[in-house]
């Protein structure tokens, strides 16, 4: 598809679900992932103010720098790890193409 990246979402067992997401819509992962119904809740709908979309970024070509309020929900959680990443702060952009990310359970 033109005007779109190829998103990776490693699940259990080692399973990769390959998701089209379009780079002209101006969405989030947290979004393409939810379109998708992946198992997202996104309770704040994009707000970085939950961390119900966290994600552990497994493979990634370029992201840009966390913000301040993801930072600091990141930091709340205790199964966070150096990769973790809100799915709702990612915007869907060329530079992300080829992203692999894994769905983190909320406990």
């Amino acid at each position: 598809m033109e005007n779109s990246i190829r998103l990776i979402v490693r699940q259990e067992g080692g399973q990769q679900l390959e998701l089209d997401a379009p780079t002209d819509m101006g969405l989030t992962v947290m979004e393409v992932l939810k379109a998708h119904e992946l198992e997202v809740q996104a309770m704040c709908g994009g707000m970085a103010i939950c961390a119900t979309c966290h994600v552990e970024v497994l493979e990634s070509p370029q992201l840009p720098e966390p913000g301040d309020d993801e930072v600091y929900m990141l930091e709340s959680l205790p199964h966070a790890t150096a990769a973790s990443r809100l799915s709702c702060q990612l915007r869907v952009t060329p530079d992300l193409d080829g992203l692999v990310v894994r769905i983190m359970p909320e406990a």
